[in-house]
């Protein structure tokens, strides 16, 4: 059984999704979750960026020990450089170039002739090639490249010592059959080509990024790169965990799988959008809430008798669990320890001390609790994010026929009390023109989202939003069985991760 590699840039490209802004603490947090999934490459970020996305990436580099670590890089040497910087201490370092070849990019964005970017491309694989020993080459949009000049700028790259070469469909502009033939090609036509590994890098623009990268297997590709959840630029990435799916259900067909540990697929996709604040579709492959959910009366009757009927895969495979345990107001506290270790938590005795007070504050409002409400209530007891600020009272005002009022109280980082009130053209805007008031921060709210964490008229409501301020855009999320108290506790949330960066930021500009 062949294996294929999977390099995951949901740091790198998943990151660049509009919208989303994730911290040092935060791309941690993912990476060490990617690395538990058995991610074998991960792409850190860009560190020419910016300083903060440089230190992400060494905070990156320093701490994860079992995946190759990956840093972008224009052909530059300033690039280069900033690569090097933010790789040190890595334990198994790759610096990852990258330079447009189609004749639509050389024309447009690098006023470039053929002979100019082979030339642009090879002094930089040499000059990187004097402190990395493992280079990836991208040859951007290859998709869209001439057939033969991608021949030639795969062989010289293998001449400059690149070991990984990856021909991405920049724009998602190919289909399946257009895209493995130029693997097919490069095989059967590129000297030395069987000293490298070829790798795939798809987006979804026409929906076919997960055809396309399998398509690429079949074609001979080695690596397949991607994201979790499919996030990305414009309609994003190859969704991984349905490449890694497929190659399992179908291993009779492809004769090729990863090494993931496909049971850790549910908890990254559901780490990866709570920190991202891009909610999973319920209709998603794999890792949608009704991927393995059946309504249809034939399709129940066929599960009941037998599950290969309608279930190609289990939900167990990626580390579902149908729950054993109803949990309530009347649970204690060992049904609440077997529930977290059914969901794959182990927590410490002052943390779960804490889970269970929620817990148990929550169950007092519903009914039941359900796995997706303890999960809520874990990922805002795992959150660190210091708090400048914390949502101590609320109160709204609200009738069809007058103005809506809120009055909120904030306690802050030095134990003074602030309340403020004011009025809105809703009951949302008004609590938040007077968290506004009281924390003194100008901000504008650039996206605002509801959903309900499970089912049922008493679900609790999971509310994301995204601040701006200047050049910062984070992101906030608030969980209650209110809704008002929700939506007021994610734009606390954020304004906590705005004042965390700001003073982040001042930090590192004063380093430099």
């Amino acid at each position: 059984m062949r294996k294929i590699y999977i390099f995951d840039t949901t740091l790198r490209d998943g990151e660049q999704s509009p919208g989303v802004n994730l911290n040092t603490r935060e791309k941690l947090e993912i990476a060490y979750q990617l690395e538990k999934l058995g991610i074998d490459r991960i792409e850190a970020g860009f560190p020419a960026a910016s300083q903060g996305d440089l230190a992400a990436v060494n905070a990156v580099a320093r701490s994860i020990k079992k995946s190759t670590i990956i840093g972008l890089s224009r052909s530059r040497m300033q690039d280069i450089d900033a690569v090097r910087e933010a790789l040190q201490g890595a334990e198994d370092p790759c610096i990852h170039l990258f330079l447009a070849t189609s004749p639509i990019h050389r024309k447009y964005k690098l006023r470039m002739e053929k002979e100019q970017v082979l030339e642009t491309a090879r002094d930089a694989l040499r000059y990187a090639r004097k402190y990395f020993s493992k280079i990836e080459f991208s040859c951007e949009d290859a998709g869209r490249t001439e057939l033969d000049f991608l021949c030639r700028m795969t062989a010289m790259a293998i001449e400059e010592g690149a070991s990984v070469v990856n021909i991405p469909d920049t724009v998602g502009y190919l289909y399946p059959y257009e895209y493995g033939n130029i693997f097919k090609t490069l095989k059967e036509q590129v000297p030395g080509i069987e000293k490298i590994q070829l790798s795939a890098h798809c987006h979804d623009d026409l929906g076919m990024a997960t055809a396309n990268s399998l398509a690429a297997i079949l074609g001979g590709a080695d690596q397949i790169e991607g994201t979790i959840n499919g996030i990305g630029e414009r309609a994003g990435n190859t969704a991984l965990e349905e490449v890694a799916l497929a190659l399992e259900t179908r291993s009779d067909f492809f004769g090729a799988k990863t090494s993931l540990e496909l049971t850790e697929i549910s908890r990254t996709s559901r780490l990866v959008s709570r920190l991202t604040g891009m909610v999973v579709p319920g209709n998603k492959a794999i890792v949608g809430a009704n991927a393995f959910a059946h309504e249809s009366g034939i399709h129940q009757d066929g599960m009941l008798k037998e599950k290969t009927t309608y279930e190609i895969m289990s939900p167990e495979t990626i580390g579902l669990k149908e729950s054993k345990l109803v949990l309530g107001k009347h649970s204690g506290r060992h049904a609440f320890r077997e529930k977290l270790t059914d969901l794959g938590y182990t927590l410490g005795e002052e943390q779960l001390n804490e889970a269970f007070a929620k817990f148990k504050a929550l169950a007092d409002k519903k009914k039941d609790v359900t796995n997706e409400d303890i999960l809520s209530i874990l990922e805002e007891k795992l959150d660190d994010t210091p708090e400048s600020l914390h949502l101590e009272t609320i109160y709204v005002a609200y009738g069809n026929e007058s103005t809506p009022h809120a009055k909120v109280t904030l306690l802050t980082a030095e134990g003074n009390t602030v309340e403020k009130e004011a009025d809105g053209n809703g009951s949302v805007d008004a609590i938040y023109n007077a968290i506004d008031l009281a924390s003194g921060e100008e901000v504008t709210l650039s996206d605002y989202l509801i959903k309900s964490v499970g089912r049922g008229k008493d679900a609790q409501g999971e509310v994301h939003v995204v601040l701006a301020q200047d050049e910062i855009s984070v992101q906030g999320r608030g969980v209650s069985t209110d809704i008002l108290e929700a939506s007021a506790r994610a734009y606390v949330d954020a304004l906590n991760r705005l004042i965390e960066k700001k003073e982040s930021d001042r930090g590192l500009k004063a380093q430099s």
